[in-house]
């Protein structure tokens, strides 16, 4: 498997370097836990430990989690590491819930890959050092034990929302690792009668330059849909025909979004999402260094460092955004983006969104495909490109997903009318 040389490991860890956070864990001998390179815990002898390429592949290796440096809130790096494109897109389905519930298979995600079983394990492997389906298990044990220790949900509705499938599952899932019962772990022992708000860390690489990504999604922000405040970014969603809303605000070395949702099973879709909205997973140490290599490029790298790319919402968002935004200023486009919601976005009551001024929800694919766009106040082509979109989408709900291959995708949306190389 991938792995960066010992000595480099060690001194990440005798550093405390967050560097390599979420690039590599340690299992140590001696107690049989396995920690994040920042954990503030004593360091441990060299020879007292061993450096792992994930947290499933130690845990696969026997260890079990810290609970002081919490590896379910470090950065996801597998996408830095040199994985290859394979691996990527089969961890962004994963994050999902691709390999969650009874019905979920192993077969299933090759199939929605295109690869066999025995090469996607030889690929997990390599980049990772555990199969697909240790890598969905860590994930759903760290996912449930930020949900035990940020929120006051009953444990039912945590093993719901990590994908446990049962109770009985879950309990034994935390047993077998942890050697003590979820119940144990949560330090209140008040739980909240049922769904409401919850809020979560979002841990990240620093720097983190919060203050261009809250101006940049301000600047586009679309009325009704989207509120940005002096250090807060808040929209209502829709996943599956349910509406909420997120609200996310900078904390100390993570983000925290604070999430209103009916449904717990998406709690997992709304981490998943707002990872990419905000870029929280890019090894922004391995971006600068390769930039830096342009004279050009260097001093600008250094001017801002911490710099992020925003991704949006969903992919539909993004792309009818982009048709909207051609040959117009960002004002322009943001104007019309606010025609399209009023004329085929929803209403969202206050007591689902958390706030008045959040009032409409970003249409789906399905209602785009419904509605009236010729008041939209574009060339017929546009609209019609705009059209053909949503009805290839509210089809094919996967065309544009970030785990889809890149090839069949832009094959797929260059067939549609308007649409180019």
């Amino acid at each position: 498997m991938d792995m960066l040389p010992d000595d480099v490991c060690y001194r990440a860890i005798a550093t405390r370097d967050a560097r390599f956070d979420g690039r590599l864990f340690i299992g140590v001998k001696t107690t049989g836990i396995y920690c994040r390179p920042i954990c503030p815990a004593r360091t441990p002898k060299r020879e007292n430990v061993t450096f792992w390429p994930s947290a499933a592949a130690a845990q696969e290796a026997g260890f079990r989690p810290c609970l002081r440096c919490r590896p379910e809130i470090s950065p996801d790096a597998a996408a830095w590491r040199g994985t290859s494109n394979t691996v990527s897109r089969a961890l962004a389905l994963i994050a999902e819930g691709a390999l969650d519930g009874d019905e979920a298979s192993l077969v299933t995600l090759c199939e929605r890959l295109g690869v066999g079983e025995r090469q996607l394990r030889r690929l997990f492997d390599k980049h990772l050092g555990a199969p697909p389906i240790a890598v969905a298990q860590t994930r759903r044990v760290l996912f449930a034990k930020q949900l035990i220790q940020e929120t006051r949900l009953p444990m039912a509705a945590i093993s719901e929302a990590a994908g446990f499938g049962s109770i009985r599952r879950f309990n034994d899932a935390f047993k077998k690792l942890y050697r003590r019962s979820p119940s144990e772990l949560r330090r209140s022992r008040d739980a909240a009668p049922a769904l409401s708000t919850v809020t979560l860390r979002l841990g990240y690489r620093a720097p983190y330059d919060w203050v261009s990504i809250l101006a940049f999604l301000d600047a586009r922000s679309i009325a009704g849909v989207e509120l940005v405040e002096k250090d807060r970014y808040s929209r209502t969603v829709e996943i599956d025909g349910a509406f909420g809303s997120i609200s996310v605000q900078p904390g100390k070395n993570c983000l925290e979004a604070t999430i209103r949702f009916p449904k717990v099973t998406a709690l997992l879709s709304i981490v998943a999402r707002l990872r990419r909205l905000f870029d929280l997973d890019a090894d922004i140490e391995t971006i600068g260094a390769h930039l830096s290599g342009d004279a050009g490029l260097k001093p600008l790298i250094a001017r801002r460092p911490g710099l992020r790319t925003p991704g949006a919402w969903d992919g539909f968002e993004l792309a009818v955004r982009a048709i909207l935004g051609q040959q117009i200023t960002v004002t322009g486009a943001r104007q019309l983006a606010v025609k399209v919601v009023g004329l085929a976005g929803s209403s969202i009551a206050p007591e689902l969104s958390g706030d008045a001024r959040l009032s409409r929800v970003f249409p789906s694919a399905a209602r785009m495909a419904k509605s009236d766009l010729s008041r939209l106040g574009m060339p017929r082509a546009r609209i019609a490109a705009l059209m053909a979109l949503a009805d290839a989408v509210a089809k094919d709900p996967k065309l544009i997903e970030p785990a889809g291959s890149y090839e069949e995708t832009i094959a797929k949306l260059l067939a549609l009318p308007g649409f180019g190389p």
